[in-house]
């Protein structure tokens, strides 16, 4: 019989994203990190920017969080044990670039709101 390695952290974490979406959704609080502190977290308009894609306006999903096209990469990463592709290496460099991508993303939106 065939079994899913880390199946319950993978149901965990499937079942976080959803709890969230639900949170969200009913309380009036967009971000809890701004709500918290005022300062944006670097997730910070994922869920509008995903909003926007599932209804195919891609313009306005990168303009809410240009990352937005990473989170189904990383949660097919997740299912298939972190290794996306066959070589370590790949590997580290598709983390590596999507890293890069959401502190380079976070600071845009940081320098946009202190400036």
């Amino acid at each position: 019989m065939n079994s899913i390695p880390h199946l319950r952290t993978k149901l965990a974490v499937t079942g976080g994203m959803l709890a969230y979406v639900a949170l969200i959704y009913w309380l009036p609080i967009t971000c809890p990190i701004l709500f918290v502190t005022g300062i944006p977290c670097p997730g910070c308009g994922l869920t509008r920017a995903w909003l926007a894609a599932l209804r195919l306006d891609f313009a306005a999903a990168f303009a809410y969080h240009p990352m937005f096209w990473a989170i189904p990469i990383l949660y097919l990463c997740l299912w298939r044990d972190g290794r996306l592709f066959s070589s370590p290496r790949m590997n580290r460099m598709l983390y590596l670039v999507i890293v890069l991508g959401f502190w380079a993303a976070w600071a845009m939106r940081l320098w946009g709101a202190f400036c």
